[in-house]
């Protein structure tokens, strides 16, 4: 998420992050538009894996690792974890890309929702967006920004334990400012920053590899949680996963409908699967599954125990751009979804207006980053901080994944003469067991009700209020063109 929880929320089409400056990423479309306003069929295999891997590869694994084995109690356990994580999330792909194979459509999972469960289930996941979701990521990424840089800058003397969030807020503030002024950063730039991060998970293995070279074993020990905790260690890995729902809808812009999008996720998701257990047993391999659970920075103290401080420095520099990219992504996507369903939700309301000389929707930017600045200033209160966020938005995040995976069950039965490029194989026990394993995941993410758990459920029920105490929702069908 992401995400990550980013990260599955912040990335976008190839073709929408091209054009975010001029679009406002409409939520429907309908079959009677001109062929151009529907996603080509542009991308094969090698393009669609390069993609998959930059939406899903993020800042997250660079902080979720501690978490999960904070959870479980050997080095074994954190490698099934991980390879868990990869193949559950290969078959949540899979239900996607049947979903965008079948439903094309810029809005993703908003347009999935809403056309299987109505639209106001579609606008209450606007809002968990807005609310929870992609201010919660972005709170998030602050945290692991602060976090990080806190291992170069110490400014502890005069920020006190609030330092981290203090970095937070000020990089939120900076982004904001940018978009604002229409300065965004654009595909190749993302691409970039993504090869960059690559190169740091890579240079995590090479550091492990170094110590095994050199005869020098870990000197801390390999023992964690005295009863696994399986369910809140999956609750941090799906986290890392997370950005294969957005990987999943590329599906609509692949030349070979049938088979293109599963071979590229098969690939895509199965090249992060071996990064992600590669940097896990780099870290365990240097810092000791002990100190990996106890680390606030793992990337850093691993290259700092491999090669010194210069390396360490250069993996702050890694992760900090890292969080910088995902969340300006964030802040492009994000607020423009806020602004679809705004529109259609109440066109005179002020997140629904458009600012066409900046080619940006301003007032769902500011506010945005508003209520990202309030949830960093909760994690500091609560002196969580990052696993705070995570807590915060990982109910709401999973309801939504577990009625996502259903509704290529409900759309199969209510639409059965829609075409289908693409059907998920062994139909319907893969969604099945996808959205069982969703549930799991949101039910290990409330069995110890935390404080950000209890404020994000009760976010989304406030939604849910405001929505159905408005009675002029307009009832429009997904297929009608957005300004009808």
């Amino acid at each position: 998420m992401t995400a990550s929880a980013h990260d599955s929320s912040a990335s976008t089409s190839p073709s929408a992050l091209s054009s975010t400056s001029t679009s406002t990423l409409a939520p429907a479309a309908t079959a009677a538009e001109p062929t151009a306003s529907q996603p080509q069929r542009i991308l094969d295999v090698r393009h669609a894996v390069a993609l998959c891997v930059g939406m899903v590869v993020g800042a997250g694994i660079f902080k979720t690792s501690p978490m999960v084995a904070q959870a479980l109690s050997t080095p074994e356990q954190l490698y099934l974890a991980w390879a868990l994580g990869g193949v559950l999330s290969v078959i949540g792909g899979l239900c996607f890309a049947e979903l965008a194979a079948a439903f094309p459509d810029a809005g993703g999972d908003y347009h999935f929702l809403r056309r299987a469960y109505g639209h106001r289930l579609g606008f209450l996941f606007a809002w968990s967006r807005f609310a929870v979701i992609h201010t919660g990521s972005m709170a998030l990424l602050g945290f692991v920004f602060g976090d990080y840089l806190a291992q170069v800058v110490d400014l502890s003397p005069w920020l006190g334990p609030y330092a981290s969030a203090w970095m937070a807020g000020g990089l939120i503030v900076l982004l904001t400012g940018l978009n604002l002024m229409g300065v965004q950063v654009g595909l190749g730039t993302q691409l970039g920053l993504t090869s960059l991060v690559l190169g740091g998970l890579l240079l995590l293995g090479l550091g492990a590899g170094s110590q095994q070279w050199l005869g020098h074993p870990p000197a801390l020990p390999q023992t964690g949680a005295a009863v696994p905790d399986w369910g809140m260690a999956m609750v941090f890995v799906f986290l890392a996963y997370g950005g294969w729902s957005d990987a999943a809808t590329l599906s609509a812009e692949m030349k070979d409908e049938r088979r293109g999008i599963v071979r590229a996720l098969m690939l895509g998701l199965g090249l992060v699967m071996g990064l992600y257990l590669l940097a896990n047993w780099a870290y365990v391999r240097v810092l000791g599954l002990s100190g990996l659970a106890a680390s606030q920075a793992p990337a850093a103290d691993l290259m700092r125990v491999a090669f010194g401080r210069g390396a360490e420095l250069v993996m702050v520099g890694v992760v900090t751009l890292t969080a910088l990219s995902v969340m300006n992504a964030i802040l492009i996507a994000g607020p423009r979804t806020t602004y679809a369903a705004a529109r259609d939700l109440a066109a005179e309301w002020r997140l629904a207006r458009w600012n066409a000389q900046r080619g940006t929707p301003s007032v769902a930017v500011v506010a945005t980053s508003v209520v990202a600045l309030v949830l960093v200033a909760f994690g500091a209160v609560t002196r969580g901080g990052f696993s705070t966020m995570v807590d915060y938005l990982s109910p709401v995040y999973w309801f939504f994944l577990t009625l996502s995976g259903l509704a290529v069950i409900v759309l199969r039965r209510r639409e059965p003469e829609r075409p289908r490029p693409f059907r998920v194989p062994l139909y319907p026990w893969l969604p099945l067991l996808f959205s069982g394993c969703s549930a799991y995941v949101l039910w290990s993410s409330l069995v110890y009700v935390k404080a950000g758990a209890v404020v994000g459920v009760v976010v989304l029920a406030v939604g849910a209020a405001m929505l159905w105490g408005h009675g002029r929702v307009r009832a429009r069908r997904p297929d009608t063109p957005s300004g009808a």
